[in-house]
């Protein structure tokens, strides 16, 4: 095979010394890392590239995403910083014109940015002309929706989270299918396409698809994992009882696990994430308990019993209580040392105290969190502190208190609820709105980089890290960390995985021959 060297790079590797100028592959694995004065006596066969003060990092990982719906908005209805009601029906109607009949798919939309209501269902119908039409809100926890879409949702009227406005819960669920299944297979094709296009001009390589039956489908998932560019980490959201049940649902679906958007329950913003006291907002609102802690148990007990990871999205503290609780019951009825081997994971955990992250920590669950939330919707004056108060907002996302308690951490976007964007997400986690929930720089890099092979059961001391015996994987940029929150974000100039260009924006130059 080809030796391929980077030189004159600033080389970012968590945990790593010195200061390594380049970096050197051998096929799919990294050879050397050093000066450049040693690399230049390795030069004689080797493909030579002068990166002129570019910064060599591993790639990236993003522990959480929703690949189709986030592929969908490239043709989609972009309500981010939709500034009224108005403005979203405004958007709705045009959309209607360009495509009479069509499913309008949108999301982003924000309510606690918003004066007026929100727009009834009789207002959206006027706007899409009779179309079907499904908006879900930033936090994918709830959606606007037409009357022509729950014609084809006739199992979301009435049911759990029905209103004539924003649906959410079980209600949402039933819209949801509906509207995906109105996206034919070219469509769901083309916005994958586009999802992991995005994804490797942005530095991710892999990526954890949060997948189940409330939110996609398993031909979705089936067809994801299966597609050229980053790898593809497959997770499915549904609970199972028994060992045997996990293995069926494992081969039915291809799953690397059975985790991910395993609800326990739903989001802030939504209200319903599951709370001990109160959202100050909405008076006697404790949000939604989809699972309790004998279903976390069962499930845990029986992918634990099946060699599986499992793991379930956990927002609230009083989810994070159900979760304590199933998982000492699994404990019980397994062992604390078959929980560790099996690496179980939950998603987001936002509301969890020492001693919460501490039991974590002993049974080996890595927590898959989202900087970003914290940088969106976190401060004084965040939609946190509009839902909790300011004493529940300010212990928001405490990743140093995680890191404390030693619970492993791997970063994501959940996308589209917040972009693709790692290097954003890693300043998000260094400048925190709490003082002291914030991570060091390495910290933050590791957690989603070397982070993200952890949350996939994956311990080898060398994933996501620019050593000599570790994978080919890598990202160039042309400026470093330190310009991210500058007036011009990094570009990146080229992602790779295992030794596979997936991304050149180099300049003149074609991916490495191997």
């Amino acid at each position: 095979m080809t030796r391929s060297l980077l030189l004159g790079a600033r080389v970012l590797d968590p945990g790593g010394r010195g200061d390594p100028e380049a970096v050197e592959m051998d096929g799919d694995r990294i050879s050397f890392v050093g000066t450049a004065a040693q690399a230049r006596e390795r030069a004689p066969g080797a493909t030579v590239l002068e990166l002129d003060g570019a910064v060599i990092a591993p790639a990236f990982v993003d522990a959480h995403v929703h690949a189709t719906a986030t592929g969908l908005l490239v043709d989609g209805v972009d309500l981010t910083g939709c500034a009224s009601p108005d403005a979203l029906l405004a958007a709705v109607a045009a959309r209607a014109a360009e495509r009479p009949g069509a499913l309008v798919w949108g999301h982003g939309w924000e309510d606690q940015l918003w004066a007026g209501p929100l727009p009834t269902r009789a207002a959206l119908d006027r706007a899409a002309a009779g179309a079907p039409v499904y908006l879900s809100r930033i936090d994918v926890h709830s959606a606007l929706v037409s009357s022509a879409l729950l014609d084809r949702a006739p199992t979301a009227v009435g049911a759990a989270g029905w209103s004539d406005g924003p649906l959410s819960a079980d209600a949402h669920h039933h819209a949801r299918r509906a509207a995906l299944a109105a996206v034919d297979s070219t469509g769901r094709a083309a916005a994958q396409t586009a999802f992991l296009a995005a994804a490797a001009a942005r530095g991710i390589a892999v990526v954890h698809e949060c997948a189940g039956p409330d939110i996609s489908s398993a031909d979705d998932l089936a067809e994801l994992v299966g597609r050229p560019g980053p790898e593809v980490v497959g997770y499915w959201g549904e609970a199972v009882t028994t060992a045997a049940e996990a293995r069926e649902l494992l081969a039915a679906t291809g799953a690397h696990g059975l985790a991910g958007d395993l609800f326990v329950d739903g989001s802030i913003g939504s209200r319903t994430a599951a709370l001990r006291a109160p959202y100050v907002d909405a008076a006697g609102c404790t949000g939604n308990r989809y699972l309790d802690a004998d279903a976390v148990a069962a499930h845990v007990t029986a992918c634990t019993g099946a060699g599986a990871q499992a793991g379930f999205h956990v927002i609230g503290d009083a989810a994070t209580d159900l979760l304590l609780a199933g998982l000492d019951a699994a404990a019980a009825a397994t062992s604390v040392e078959a929980l560790r081997a099996a690496v179980h994971r939950v998603e987001h955990l936002e509301m969890v105290d020492p001693e919460q992250a501490r039991r974590l920590a002993e049974l080996g669950v890595v927590a898959s969190v989202q900087p970003m939330f914290d940088a969106l919707w976190g401060g004084a004056a965040g939609m946190y502190a509009e839902r909790l108060g300011s004493d529940r907002a300010a212990g928001m996302n405490p990743f140093a208190a995680l890191r404390d308690a030693g619970v492993a951490l791997a970063f994501g976007s959940d996308s589209p609820v917040t972009p693709l964007g790692p290097w954003a997400a890693v300043h998000a986690a260094v400048r925190h709105h709490t003082a002291g929930s914030g991570l060091r720089l390495s910290e933050a890099l590791a957690a989603h980089t070397a982070g993200g092979y952890r949350a996939a059961g994956e311990v080898s001391p060398l994933s996501g890290r620019l050593v000599p015996g570790a994978p080919a994987s890598y990202t160039v940029w042309d400026a470093g960390p330190d310009a991210v929150d500058h007036t011009r974000p990094p570009r990146c100039l080229r992602t790779a995985h295992r030794g596979v260009v997936l991304h050149d924006a180099l300049p003149g130059v074609g991916p490495f021959a191997s």
